[in-house]
């Protein structure tokens, strides 16, 4: 696991009415501050990356939908530079996932519904100055090719 990532198992809390899915609380070790909650539909096999972040650290769940999300740690001294994780997260394994600052981040999504996916940001985003390093999905230097696995 790259150094800094952290994962929380969710959970469906059953009613009459449904059901309640807990993301995360400020009074939980994972959570690392509120900046920002944001939704990000994402269509059927489209991939979503790569971007990291100098100051915030993400925290993402998927609520509908499957997504494969990649992690891929290229921090100078990082014991775990060079590393990639990938996590399986959604409707039918529900998790949230801590991400570090420095650590390059994206998903694809899998099966054939699109897939919601709700990122807990510990700072706000500002359009005059974002916190954002973006490198194209396919056309970089992370040891990754984005595709779905065929059985």
């Amino acid at each position: 696991m790259i150094e800094g990532v952290e994962i929380k198992k969710l959970r469906m809390i059953p009613d009459e009415q449904g059901g309640l899915l807990e993301i995360v609380r400020r009074d939980e070790a994972i959570f690392s501050g509120f900046g920002q909650i944001s939704v990000r539909m994402t269509y059927p096999g489209r991939v979503n990356a790569w971007h990291a972040h100098q100051l915030q650290e993400d925290h993402i769940a998927a609520v509908s939908g499957m997504i494969k999300l990649v992690l891929y740690d290229d921090r100078e001294g990082s014991p775990t530079r060079g590393e990639i994780n990938e996590f399986f997260i959604g409707i039918y394994q529900p998790r949230l996932v801590k991400i570090p600052q420095g650590i390059f981040h994206g998903w694809i999504c899998l099966g054939s519904e699109e897939a919601m996916v709700i990122t807990v940001a510990t700072e706000p985003y500002h359009d005059e100055h974002p916190d954002e390093i973006r490198i194209d999905p396919f056309e970089n230097d992370i040891p990754y090719r984005w595709k779905k696995r065929e059985t």
